[in-house]
């Protein structure tokens, strides 16, 4: 029993000692699979826990007609290591968020104005989707397929929120037609014909 309580005591002291109030990312280190390593405390100043950059619309002046502002942790120095972090979605009328995935988060989108129509795609390739007006809140399951769509005559904006400071993000269409993935072989995996594929590259900056 003494034994048991004294290692018990020993977690306890060791968790404590590696317990800090904060982590304000060093962005002039390299990144790490567990993010940023930690500014001295004595450089940290209330700034790095402030961010402003959400209050500009983003441009939407792209293929996609739709913009994403991050406030991650390098964006957001404050963030790092909090396990949270945000972003702004700027949509023109038409403009999507193409289907992608967050590995590292799961995230809930907040529309602000317009309307948008979200959803997700299960393991099981059960399909949730929803058109969202202004004050709805949806979540995406962390490493799930989702998308977002504009479905107002103005430019819909929303605010997303992801339980990581880096939540990563990988785009299925870019995936597969912006690098330089043989086509035979984006052919042989998605049944696609290779005159599609190739349109597609040449849209996205693909090649090979």
């Amino acid at each position: 029993m003494f034994k048991l309580l004294f290692l018990l005591a020993i977690l306890l002291l060791s968790s404590d000692a590696a317990v800090q109030d904060f982590c304000v990312a060093d962005l002039k280190a390299p990144e790490s699979p567990s993010g940023y390593s930690c500014k001295s405390v004595t450089n940290v100043t209330v700034d790095d826990f402030v961010f402003s950059g959400l209050s500009a619309a983003g441009n939407t002046a792209s293929i996609i007609k739709a913009a994403v502002t991050p406030a991650f942790a390098a964006q957001f120095p404050g963030l790092n290591g909090l396990g949270l972090s945000a972003a702004r979605l700027d949509l023109a009328p038409s403009g999507v968020i193409p289907f992608h995935t967050h590995p590292g988060a799961s995230e809930i989108l907040l529309v602000v104005q317009g309307s948008i129509t979200a959803g997700f795609v299960s393991s099981a390739n059960s399909v949730y989707l929803k058109t969202l007006k202004k004050g709805d809140l949806m979540v995406f399951p962390q490493g799930l397929l989702h998308f977002q769509v504009s479905d107002a005559g103005y430019t819909s904006v929303g605010y997303v929120f992801f339980s990581s400071s880096n939540p990563g993000l990988q785009i299925t269409d870019f995936a597969l037609f912006a690098n330089d993935l043989p086509t035979k072989l984006v052919a042989a995996t998605t049944f696609l014909d290779e005159a599609t594929i190739k349109k597609l590259k040449g849209v996205l900056g693909g090649t090979n």
